[in-house]
């Protein structure tokens, strides 16, 4: 094997590292670093630009439809995905968020099953956040992660099993810019995936769970492909079994929708289910047609998950991972509790509660909430409907979904001016956040992150692209867009403490609500 200083050989560090840092940016775990970019970067960008040929496609009137060379894969039903792995065998409540060091204690001591510790999209990715959020993962795996923060001390409880730690890496369009191997950004994906790995794989498994992954932002089996091939280079490496780690992919692009069986086969012994990422599904769905009249939707509040398409969605999916033998997750609460408003507070958790007893009816095996507050409404409705540690046994046969129900935009609603306000002001509150550094941020009481602001700024592009008129009578063009963004701009601006960033906000959002420009990410 070449020698640790021949591999990091064209490895440069380009941010600062810090004392507490340095455990994680180890000589050792930049060469395994160096080793998944010199294997697999070159895929990865072949796959990014694949993703731009099928958007020209698009773009051009061709509409997806189920792969006709995969079809043996999905009309073959013996083969299945791996059986739950050890911490992953009941997952009927997961919370969602960040990895600051407030954050991850307070999800480990919530009483949930399951925590995702986030470096996608309820993190701002800074070079800070990136490298804290790994030290702070390391430590929690390790049960060293309390801390005081003025008066107050976060503490890790120990009085019953912590939740199972699962990481989600950014997704494969995102780079580590201040990581470079032989003159190039490492790959986000491979950055947060494999500092994480090289420094917990054995530790996780010795406490009793494993190397476990959420795997965001797919748009083909080809990328589950290479997942995959990261997991068995990556455990061939530090000497671990294959199929030690495992990776539950969120089915959160339309394209995905369409080969879900085809990405638990190429995943799976690595492979823990499919989680429906509803924020992100609708904001592709937008993306990915929006030069298309007919996929033009009506204000964001009523693209809810019993309309046409996102039912089908939903159903197709708990039938693919029930067939696969492999869990189906839920998607987010975003609600966060209204301390001021008793009124307005009940009716915000009796929406969380029909939504999760809509998931547990539907077959799924459990759900996410982003606020520790929620976690016991998810659990008695779970606990109720779901005796069992989950339901892979309900095979949903009745359901058939086809190419026309996945695309299927019959969704009741206007678009209103209020609507458009309310999605200026949450891609503003979010851009905000976002530039002062915080991933995810409370606007009217729902938790929004990128996936939330970027459905909000596509709609947006879209009514303008196309010209619509709101129920009161208003053509929805570029001069109209602007001044709205300006009025909200001002409020906003007014409210929020002195220097707030949300004049800067506005000038990079301007560019995304006017038709013409169109960010492939608004974090990009």
């Amino acid at each position: 094997m070449a020698s640790i200083d021949a591999i990091l050989q064209g490895v440069s560090v380009l941010g600062p590292v810090h004392e507490s840092q340095k455990k994680i940016l180890t000589p050792q775990a930049l060469g395994f670093l160096a080793l998944l970019h010199r294997s697999f970067n070159t895929t990865r960008k072949n796959l990014l630009e694949r993703r731009k040929v099928r958007q020209a496609e698009l773009d051009r009137g061709v509409l997806p439809d189920f792969l006709p060379e995969t079809k043996h894969i999905r009309e073959n039903p013996t083969w299945k995905g791996a059986p739950p792995a050890p911490g992953l065998v009941d997952r009927r409540v997961e919370i969602t968020g960040p990895t600051d060091r407030k954050m991850v204690v307070n999800a480990l001591n919530s009483d949930v099953w399951t925590y995702m510790a986030d470096f996608e999209d309820s993190s701002a990715p800074t070079w800070e956040n990136m490298v804290n959020g790994q030290v702070n993962l390391y430590d929690a795996v390790r049960r060293q992660v309390d801390f005081k923060q003025g008066a107050k001390e976060y503490k890790l409880r120990t009085d019953k099993t912590l939740p199972t730690l699962i990481v989600r890496p950014r997704g494969w369009h995102l780079e580590e810019k201040h990581v470079t191997v032989d003159g190039e950004p490492i790959s986000g994906s491979l950055f947060d995936f494999g500092l994480y790995f090289f420094h917990n794989a054995f530790e996780s498994v010795k406490r009793g769970t494993g190397p476990y992954f959420y795997l965001p932002k797919m748009e083909s089996h080809l990328e589950a492909r290479l997942w995959n091939d990261v997991f068995n280079l990556a455990q061939d490496y530090i000497g671990m079994a294959r199929g030690t780690i495992r990776g539950t992919v969120l089915i959160e692009t339309i394209l995905a929708a369409f080969e879900m069986d085809e990405i638990i086969y190429e995943l799976r012994d690595h492979s823990s289910g499919l989680n429906c990422g509803r924020w992100d599904y609708i904001f592709s769905v937008i993306k990915k047609f929006k030069q298309n009249s007919s996929f033009v939707l009506p204000d964001r509040a009523c693209i809810t998950m019993t309309v046409p398409f996102m039912d089908a969605y939903v159903k197709l999916l708990i039938q693919t991972c029930h067939k696969r033998g492999v869990h189906a997750m839920g998607g987010m609460a975003a609600q966060i509790p209204i301390k001021d408003d008793p009124v307005a507070n009940d009716k915000a958790m009796e929406g969380v509660r029909a939504d999760k007893l809509r998931e547990v009816r539907a077959g799924h095996d459990g759900t996410w909430v982003a606020h520790p507050a929620l976690a016991h409404i998810a659990v008695d409705i779970f606990n109720k409907h779901m005796p069992t540690p989950n339901q892979l046994f309900v095979r949903r046969e009745d359901v058939q979904i086809g190419q026309n129900d996945l695309l299927n935009m019959n969704v009741p609603g206007d678009i209103t001016e209020a609507g458009i306000r309310k999605n200026l002001n949450i891609g503003l509150g979010y851009m905000e956040a976002w530039i002062r550094g915080v991933g995810c941020v409370p606007i009217n009481y729902l938790m929004e992150d990128a996936a939330t602001a970027e459905v909000s700024r596509s709609q947006l592009w879209q009514w303008v692209r196309h010209g619509v008129t709101t129920s009161e009578g208003k053509r929805v063009d570029k001069a109209y867009a602007l001044k709205l963004l300006k009025e909200q701009t001002a409020e906003l601006s007014n409210k929020a403490p002195k220097g707030n960033k949300f004049q800067l906000a506005a000038q990079y959002f301007a560019g995304q609500v006017t038709g013409e420009d169109y960010a492939d990410f608004l974090t990009t």
